[in-house]
């Protein structure tokens, strides 16, 4: 391997430049080549970042790792070359709308003895570092991800958004997934059939904590935000805006008199925190450090290979569930 990996980045669209800028700005690496079908924007990125434009992979020589982020249909495929090559694979979320072959990538990955890497962005995210670093015994999870309509997106809007927010909850509630509903709409038909552009979902762990998640692509503004409850607090997650705040019920009378000296009383007070972030550094940047880590060997690959697997898991039957609640109407 090279002193500095030299990353091959498939796919320059809107997710695939951003890729690009951070493997680019990067010390600890270099962007050494481009592929993107549509030669305008593969030129583009890759003059931007001085690197090599290529229509379609080709060799993988003198390559260290691959990311890809190109569309999700493709992901299977691509990664599968990759792997093939023994070459260390980043991938964007999801790792392929299908559980199976999800899972043939993550045994492809193991057999051959080399990281794959999903692009669960929100791990890095300063805001939720912080959270996870203060809560202890969740009862709730709930969060909304919703964003207005694209055309591009060609599957189901669990895939698309929801695999995020279902990745957070089973970090921060813990225990096993013992069952999961989903209710989805189609909004605009879209290139697959039924794939929904609004789905809400319910899930119960065995510690007994529920996690509620709505997604939607039919929205007017973008939002994303996340609340985790605990018994005697509530920490809201501004995802946007990478902030915390904690919100604590303080329950007693509480007497006061106004400027008349009329005496007036109220039953509850809120104590709010608002804790130091614990890093400022960029999500996409943090988790390109940490795929850096898996090419070096100084991260654990197997436990990260074991991570990817239960959200996509519980995705795929949240996808089912809805599916078949739409059959029995």
């Amino acid at each position: 391997m090279n002193a500095r990996p030299r990353i091959m980045l498939v796919g320059a669209g809107s997710m695939g430049s951003n890729h690009a800028r951070v493997i680019a700005q990067n010390e600890a690496c270099d962007l050494a080549v481009v592929v993107e079908a549509s030669e305008d924007a593969g030129r583009r990125a890759a003059e931007r970042w001085s690197a090599t434009y290529r229509p379609e992979i080709g060799s993988l020589q003198g390559i260290d790792a691959v990311v890809i982020a190109a569309a999700t249909e493709a992901h299977y495929d691509l990664a599968s070359q990759v792997l093939a090559a023994g070459l260390p694979v980043f991938v964007e979320k999801p790792l392929t709308p299908s559980l199976d072959q999800t899972k043939a990538l993550l045994d492809a990955s193991r057999r051959v003895g080399v990281p794959i890497m999903c692009g669960f962005v929100e791990r890095y995210n300063p805001a939720v570092l912080t959270a996870r670093a203060l809560v202890g015994s969740p009862v709730l999870f709930q969060a909304t991800r919703h964003s207005p309509y694209t055309p591009r997106i060609r599957q189901s809007v669990a895939w698309d958004l929801m695999v995020h927010d279902v990745d957070m909850a089973v970090g921060f509630m813990g225990g096993q997934v013992k069952s999961v509903r989903g209710v989805g709409s189609v909004v605009v038909p879209g290139a697959v059939p039924d794939a929904e552009d609004i789905m809400e979902a319910a899930i119960l762990f065995s510690t007994g904590g529920i996690a509620t998640i709505s997604a939607s692509r039919t929205a007017q503004c973008k939002m994303r935000s996340a609340f985790v409850y605990e018994r005697e607090r509530q920490i809201e997650i501004d995802l946007l805006q990478r902030n915390v705040v904690i919100r604590r019920s303080v329950g007693q009378d509480v007497f006061t008199e106004d400027a008349l000296g009329n005496q007036r009383s109220y039953k509850q007070q809120s104590v709010i925190e608002i804790p130091e972030i614990v890093t400022a550094r960029e999500p996409l940047a943090s988790q390109l450090d940490h795929f850096l880590k898996l090419v070096a060997g100084s991260a654990d690959a197997d436990q990260e290979r074991s991570s990817i697997l239960p959200a996509h898991d519980v995705v795929a039957r949240v996808v089912a569930s809805a599916a078949a609640a739409r059959a029995e109407q």
